[in-house]
């Protein structure tokens, strides 16, 4: 029999990568509300109605398919976790009494404004595997609409305002089935399928008689499941691998079917009984850095880029910051607090080489290889001794006929294989070329100075030039 339970302790050690996703995106640098990355939330994981969904080009339901080898008497926990978003308005204290909805609350350390925060959900239960066969079991939840009031004291310790938050209504199933595969091993194939059943419809067009659908996402995200993953674990057996199973399970892994989330080995390395199925693809037994110092919420850019950044926003940015979301408080004054030794192992640290070498290091060569064992071609690929750069005839290469080189006045036409998009600003613009460059591989360069750069007698005398291969410059007819 299925059964509610608390927080199971083998989810602990993926729980912290668990958190990463639901929170991923959650608020961005700069952190504030007005910021227009701000403004289109809610990327990943969103279970809309199923009224909304189908016509926007989102979903109302994922399905996680995983393979399974318990053991005994074997039950399965799972915890679906997910944020509700409540609507947050803010209202002003008026003089004569009541309030007033503003789109702004100025208060000393923060500035308030309209903002949907995100409250985390939880189902959890735990049940036998073996009552999972058949028809398997489903479980209904539901998540009721509410009003909180909290009301805002200014300086003088007198009520300035107040925040209203509102939360609708969540209804959702939640279906979960085991399917015994035939084989020489005890497998099942575990379905875990989540799906929003809110029967909330949009609204009617603005215009009379219109079809047009008022409602915008921004009614269906709080009556959605965002961010919505899966934890599963066995008390007694193993999941299988989705990325690298065992060569007998390939065929079975393939013909699993998981729509809108991945599931990965979670936890511990090394162990098999916690699956973590995220809307975020991540490999098997994925960690936070220990070099992290805290929830940022944007893992696209660099921790130590957005701790400089956030700590270098102005006050009255900070402040805006502080009255968007408690979590973007934390992370301003996270960016505020860091020691600089922690700001320098956010640097980078270097992993992959210890998991290649192994903590001993690579093998050392204790003795030099036989003479007839070394191969020396007979033509090297680049003889130093060889490579005379006082060469007055490579100085000069020819371009549609004419000799160009140090002195001749070209034209500047970037290829489409460069990268940089800086280059387009100098296209037409004419340069004077300073050397002609060969590298080792046969390549010609030619190192210019733009004309008209009141720069371009300090990068003459450091050497720093700009690079044109010879099919991106025009010998100007004046050379």
């Amino acid at each position: 029999m299925a059964t509610t339970a608390t927080a199971d302790p083998r989810f602990a050690a993926a729980r912290q990568v668990a958190d990463a996703v639901l929170l991923e995106g959650y608020v961005l640098y700069p952190y504030r509300a007005s910021a227009a990355k701000n403004r289109l939330r809610w990327q990943f994981g969103v279970l809309v109605p199923p009224a909304w969904g189908p016509a926007h080009g989102e979903h109302a339901c994922q399905r996680t398919e995983v393979l399974m080898e318990p053991r005994g008497d074997a039950t399965l926990a799972l915890e679906l976790r997910f944020l509700h978003a409540q609507r947050r308005t803010v209202q002003r204290a008026l003089d004569g009494g009541g309030f007033a909805e503003v789109d702004e609350l100025h208060l000393a350390d923060r500035v308030l404004v309209p903002w949907d925060e995100g409250t985390e959900e939880h189902v959890e239960l735990t049940v036998p595997v073996a009552e999972l066969t058949g028809e398997g079991i489903t479980v209904p939840f539901t998540r009721p609409a509410r009003d909180d009031i909290e009301n805002v004291v200014g300086d003088d310790g007198r009520t300035a305002g107040r925040l209203v938050r509102r939360t609708e209504e969540i209804e959702g199933v939640l279906r979960l089935r085991a399917v015994e595969l035939d084989g020489a091993y005890r497998v099942f194939r575990l379905t875990a399928v989540v799906e929003n059943t809110s029967p909330w419809t949009p609204g009617p067009g603005p215009g009379p008689g219109s079809d047009a659908v008022a409602a915008d996402r921004e009614a269906a995200l709080p009556r959605s499941l965002v961010a919505a993953h899966l934890l599963l674990g066995l008390d007694s057996g193993s999941f299988l691998s989705m990325t690298d199973p065992p060569e007998w399970a390939r065929e079975a892994v393939a013909a699993c079917e998981n729509l809108h989330t991945w599931p990965v080995l979670a936890g511990e390395a090394g162990r098999a009984d916690v699956v973590l199925s995220s809307p975020i693809i991540l490999e098997d037994h994925p960690a936070i850095a220990p070099e992290s110092a805290g929830a940022m919420y944007d893992a696209t850019e660099i921790d130590e880029i957005l701790a400089l950044r956030t700590a270098a926003l102005t006050d009255q940015e900070k402040r805006e910051a502080r009255g968007t979301d408690a979590r973007a408080a934390a992370v301003i004054d996270l960016a505020d607090s860091l020691p600089p030794e922690v700001l320098e192992r956010l640097h980078g640290a270097v992993r992959s080489l210890r998991e290649v070498t192994g903590p001993d290091g690579p093998e050392q060569i204790t003795e030099i290889p036989d003479e007839e064992a070394v191969f020396r071609p007979d033509t090297p690929w680049w003889d130093p001794a060889g490579a005379d750069t006082a060469d007055p005839a490579r100085d000069r290469i020819t371009i549609d006929g004419a000799p160009v080189g140090p002195g001749s006045r070209v034209l500047l036409r970037p290829g489409p294989r460069r990268t940089d998009a800086q280059d387009l600003f100098l296209h037409g613009r004419a340069a004077l070329v300073e050397a002609v460059l060969h590298d080792v591989d046969g390549g010609v360069h030619l190192a210019v100075t733009v004309e008209d750069d009141p720069g371009a007698d300090i990068r003459r005398e450091q050497g720093r030039f700009l690079y044109f291969q010879p099919d991106e410059v025009t010998l100007l007819e004046d050379a």
